[in-house]
């Protein structure tokens, strides 16, 4: 027996099942797709009511929906990873911008720890605080005091903000 022989064989024992089925129109289809886009699930009425409508056979009009809530679950489940995509690159561009942020503050309080240590360092060098860099910052509870000389207590950003001039009219001597 040779190979063209059976080949030929297996398209005789095929044929009749695909000449049974008819391949839906464009009208068809886009009846179908109006009907999908209101009714993702078929209920038993419906896909009778569209059989008898379209003049194909119910089992046609239930794999047509099967096929189309496959390829719509699919769609979805693309259009959720790519906005989920996204998301996951702004988040990610978000948290470089705040790391750059936070080494730019670090290398900031470090800069302002220095300047303290010298002028806690110096004893010639007294900071006159006048009313304005001499805030009411007790109120916020902060933990880093800084004791002068003449033993008046300051607290760390009130000196911060005298140096860098927030505090208005603060002058160091």
């Amino acid at each position: 027996m040779d190979f063209s022989h059976s080949q030929t064989q297996q398209k005789q024992h095929y044929s009749p099942k695909h000449n049974n089925k008819k391949r839906l129109t464009e009208d068809q289809v886009r009846l179908l797709e109006r009907t999908f886009t209101t009714n993702k699930k078929l209920e038993p009425e419906l896909k009778v009511q569209l059989a008898n409508q379209l003049g194909v056979p119910p089992r046609q009009i239930a794999i047509w929906y099967q096929n189309k809530r496959a390829r719509w679950k699919t769609q979805s489940l693309e259009l959720d990873y790519n906005t989920l995509q996204v998301k996951l690159d702004n988040a990610l561009t978000d948290r470089r911008r705040l790391e750059r942020e936070v080494v730019q503050l670090q290398e900031e309080l470090w800069r302002a720890r220095q300047m303290v240590f010298t002028l806690s360092q110096e004893t010639t060098v007294q900071p006159t605080v006048n009313g304005s860099c001499n805030s009411s910052c007790d109120d916020r509870g902060s933990s880093s005091l800084h004791e002068d000389v003449n033993g008046d207590v300051l607290q760390l950003d009130e000196i911060y903000a005298c140096l860098y001039g927030a505090g208005g009219g603060s002058t160091w001597v």
